[in-house]
């Protein structure tokens, strides 16, 4: 037999095992579906509050003091060293730019600012941070260097609010793997629990196949394209399911998801999370159909 006659052969016999049992893979693909919905959704989520995390911490900033006596050509050294180190947008704030800012920022209440004599506040560097240089490590290690030169009077990088972020981070994707752990285990029993029915009832087929002289490969291969074929119907039931969700969220949404949609929608990247689904879905219903098949055929 030729190599698409065999293909044929096994996809006619799963579609037709599928066929005549639909109950029993109704609820397999029931099953994976709402696994996957959970992993979509929890995909998403950890996706979201990535992006949300990144849009609050995208004011993070390391800010250098500097005395009034500060030699420029060291300062300019410094300037260099930060900008070489972190890949950042540097500024340097003028005393009188950050008595306008402040005051600015205080409302009514800075016009006060207007009748001082002296400005206190001393000259700085503003280094705006992008995200792969918010590592709290390194900022910390910066810190120390920067403090230990003798005309910087200060260091401020809002270490408190960074590692709270860094730690809230960490949750999530921790928070992610562990959905997937679970939505793999619950799949994979689903699937291999159903297919098991399905073996059971075609035992005596099996079995005639087998006195006939058919290879192991031979009887495994209408199983396992089964549950391929659950797990790709799965996905993409599961996928539309998230979609329309999702779209539901963004139009009546409203106020309660104002915080976490940046610009009035999810930052999703379809493609990628439909690669995603139907994969994994393929993924559950092969390991699935292949376990069933190994402990119940022994073949």
């Amino acid at each position: 037999m030729s190599t698409p006659a065999r293909f044929t052969y096994f996809a006619r016999t799963a579609i037709g095992s599928m066929v005549r049992s639909p109950f029993v893979h109704v609820i397999a693909v029931a099953a994976l579906t709402l696994s996957l919905i959970g992993f979509g959704l929890a995909r998403v989520a950890s996706g979201q509050l990535d992006a949300l995390l990144q849009a609050i911490g995208g004011e993070v900033e390391f800010t250098v003091y500097l005395a009034p006596d500060a030699p420029d050509a060291q300062v300019v050294e410094l300037e260099q060293a930060l900008v070489n180190r972190t890949a950042g947008e540097l500024q340097r704030i003028s005393p009188a730019t950050a008595l306008g800012r402040l005051a600015a920022s205080l409302g009514e209440q800075g016009r006060a600012l207007e009748d001082l004599e002296d400005n206190p506040l001393p000259w700085s560097l503003e280094l705006r941070l992008p995200p792969a240089a918010r590592d709290v490590a390194s900022l910390e290690d910066l810190a120390q260097r920067a403090r230990a030169l003798p005309f910087v009077t200060g260091v401020d990088y809002g270490e408190a609010a960074l590692r709270r972020l860094t730690v809230l981070a960490r949750a999530l994707r921790f928070a992610g793997l562990v959905a997937f752990l679970l939505v793999f285990l619950t799949a994979v029993v689903v699937v291999s629990a159903t297919l098991q029915l399905a073996i059971f009832a075609r035992r005596e087929e099996i079995e005639i196949q087998k006195l006939v002289g058919a290879t192991d490969r031979f009887v495994r291969m209408p199983f396992l394209l089964e549950g391929a074929l659950q797990g790709l119907l799965a996905g993409g039931l599961a996928l539309a399911v998230v979609f329309g969700a999702l779209r539901w969220a963004e139009r009546q949404g409203g106020e309660l998801l104002a915080f976490v949609l940046l610009s009035g929608r999810f930052t999703i990247d379809w493609p990628c999370l439909a690669a995603e689904q139907l994969a994994l879905g393929v993924a559950l219903g092969l390991l699935g159909s292949f376990i069933a098949v190994r402990r119940f055929l022994r073949v």
